[in-house]
């Protein structure tokens, strides 16, 4: 049950995670995302490693003070129409919080194309961090593709622009979201909180 309940939304966490928070390589292969969840559920705490991969693009170099993109491609998913037995009904409510790389500013983001998300996502910036959310919700068994993520930057005097991804544990997440799985007794929701672990280093642009 409570294996069921968090991994009914690891695999749309993962997805989404992956899309809005990784930022791009140059000429960089798939990149898989590892992610570690752990779902408050009512017959308590329960945790899944899940990883995610996603194509990215961004330049090796980059002028100081010169505007590069962070494109991010992720592919279509799937949320699990039933786990251990139990129906998903649907995985709903996602915060995504993304750490604006140092040595460069963050000028704007897009969010292009994507399909059966239920709902349009949108982007806020406060204190270097940028905050994803969408309400969904996303059926079990449906099929969804998250949108492309362009984020633009511009690139400060010197250095290299390094990204990772946002989140250190549970308490201090970077990707949040709720399960709900239909049981005997009724459906039953799971808030579940992930953080990469390991964290690396996702892409490195050179300043010069």
């Amino acid at each position: 049950m409570k294996f069921t309940l968090l991994k009914a939304g690891a695999a749309v966490a993962a997805a989404v995670a992956a899309s809005v928070v990784a930022a791009p390589m140059a000429a960089a292969a798939p990149a898989d995302i590892l992610y570690d969840c752990q779902a408050d559920t009512p017959l308590g705490a329960e945790n899944l490693t899940l990883n995610q991969t996603v194509d990215t693009t961004a330049p090796a170099t980059v002028a100081p003070g010169g505007a590069l993109d962070l494109v991010v491609d992720p592919a279509p998913n799937q949320v699990p129409s039933e786990a251990a037995g139990y129906t998903v009904k649907n995985v709903n409510t996602f915060t995504l919080k993304v750490p604006v790389p140092t040595n460069s500013t963050l000028t704007g983001v897009d969010l292009t194309g994507g399909s059966g998300l239920g709902s349009d996502p949108a982007w806020t910036e406060a204190d270097g961090v940028v905050t994803v959310t969408f309400a969904g919700p996303i059926a079990g068994g449906a099929t969804f593709e998250l949108p492309t993520i362009t984020a633009h930057l511009t690139a400060g005097a010197s250095g290299a622009i390094e990204s990772s991804l946002y989140g250190t544990g549970y308490d201090n997440p970077g990707l949040t979201f709720t399960a709900v799985v239909g049981t005997i007794i009724g459906d039953i929701s799971a808030p579940t909180s992930c953080f990469p672990n390991p964290n690396p280093v996702l892409t490195s642009t050179t300043i010069g």
